[in-house]
């Protein structure tokens, strides 16, 4: 569909040339030459940008401002403004218009105003697609849960998405911090450039500055050529660096100017390169108690805590466990094309008594060996009993408890039953007759065992 426009100017003259002008550019334009006129005609045309002057007799261009603020509060609007009523037109943008333009409308400006605008209507639907989504107490994207962290999660990425502001995101390893990061971008006006992540504690320290900065030619051994950073490849888009309190103090100064100015310096170069970067940093640490160990540079951690996402382990949200596992379910019978229609009550109660130390992670990958495992149509105790953690659990030793008598391999037959012997007896209050029960042989043995033993000790 094209994009429906709406001219609204009492000039005849002016308003038939922007109506014309808009048409060879492929928009859907409609025109009305009165504020009432356009009110009447956006609740039937339902532009998604009106361009309306701002001076016009009656209803004037504040006017259609403030009522399609009420009636139509996701469209787009855009006042036409002489020199002399500039203030008034800033201060039309403090009640919510988009932009202004001064007469005569350049067109090379209009032009780049409207794809910004365009930018500004998706990145519009999209909040609403996202707040739908709130309602619905399922999840954002990719992401589920119900529980009260992940309501406040959503919130905060909802607030994120629109700016272009820097995000800490903590939380344990497995969380989803990544995954958070991923959504925030998706959601943001750059999520048609690049979204870059990078781990930071993956990449050895004397090549972390080349991976994130870039490299000149002959910058070091083995730089054979020029070489753009991270920070270059994701230019116009937002980077991840995943676990930030990994990286030196003496990186974290060059990455705190980097966020601070927009510019980098390649490894071994001479010039500065601009860049126009969306910044989210996570760590699997307390960044507090880092900054406390001189982990962590207190500067930077303040200039990227504008906006802090903390994800909750999962043990502290098994509530979400149900819906978690409902999704993973979907996704591994895309993908090794099963047909598991769903998970029994048992083997719920079962993966709600763990404690998954590895988070969303390790659920995931429990359900994915479940899922390949299963024969039947519904996740069973089965399934999981061939899934890590269960599986390990059930092949385990029994923990050793403080009656138990543990041998060394290797231990000589008689010397294992004398130790049985003394250790039942001991457990028994030196009872030969329970002793005797206990080990299922007579109390005539036992007299007989000991006897023996008493020998041996003597010689």
């Amino acid at each position: 569909m094209k994009t429906r426009v709406l001219v609204v100017d009492d000039e005849d003259g002016s308003r038939t040339a922007l109506t014309l002008l808009l048409s060879t550019w492929g928009y859907d334009v409609d025109g009305a030459e009165s504020g009432e006129e356009a009110l009447e005609r956006a609740r039937t045309f339902r532009p998604a940008i009106v361009i309306a002057d701002l001076i016009m007799p009656g209803l004037d261009g504040l006017g259609v401002l403030k009522a399609l603020r009420a009636e139509l509060p996701d469209t787009v609007i855009v006042l036409l403004t002489g020199y002399a009523t500039i203030e008034t037109a800033v201060m039309a943008m403090r009640e919510g218009a988009y932009d202004y333009l001064t007469k005569p409308v350049e067109p090379g400006r209009l032009s780049a105003l409207l794809e910004r605008a365009l930018e500004n209507v998706r990145m519009v639907h999209e909040v609403t697609v996202l707040r739908r989504q709130l309602q619905e107490v399922r999840g954002v994207g990719p992401i589920l849960g119900t529980s009260a962290p992940m309501r406040e999660v959503y919130r905060l990425i909802e607030q994120a998405a629109p700016t272009a502001a820097p995000v800490l995101i903590t939380g344990e390893t497995g969380t989803g911090k990544e995954l958070v990061a991923r959504t925030i971008h998706d959601l943001s006006p750059r999520r048609r450039q690049q979204f870059v992540a990078v781990n930071c504690s993956a990449i050895p320290e004397t090549l972390l500055e080349s991976e994130l900065f870039g490299h000149e030619k002959g910058a070091f051994t083995g730089a054979v050529e020029r070489r753009a950073g991270y920070f270059e490849l994701a230019n116009g888009g937002t980077i991840l660096l995943d676990e930030i309190t990994e990286m030196s103090p003496a990186l974290q100064a060059k990455y705190l100017r980097a966020l601070q100015d927009g510019v980098v310096r390649r490894l071994g170069g001479k010039s500065e390169v601009k860049v126009d970067v969306r910044v989210i940093a996570a760590t699997n640490r307390d960044p507090v108690q880092a900054i406390k160990e001189g982990k962590f540079r207190e500067d930077l951690y303040y200039r990227l805590n504008v906006l802090n996402v903390t994800l909750a382990p999962l043990r502290q949200r098994k509530g979400d466990i149900a819906l978690l596992v409902e999704g993973f379910i979907k996704e591994f019978n895309e993908k090794y094309m099963k047909k598991i229609s769903g998970i029994d009550d048992e083997s719920l109660r079962i993966l709600n008594t763990h404690e998954w130390p590895g988070n969303v992670r390790e659920l995931r990958n429990t359900i994915e060996r479940a899922v390949l495992q299963c024969e039947g149509e519904r996740l069973a105790p089965d399934c999981l009993r061939t899934a890590a953690p269960f599986a390990v659990a059930a092949s385990a030793p029994p923990a050793e408890r403080s009656d138990a008598v543990v041998l060394p391999v290797g231990t000589k037959l008689d010397q294992a039953e004398k130790v049985l012997i003394l250790r039942t007896l001991e457990a028994a209050q030196l009872n030969k007759t329970r002793a005797a029960k206990i080990l299922g042989v007579s109390t005539k043995t036992i007299h007989s065992k000991l006897r023996r033993y008493q020998i041996a000790r003597a010689s």
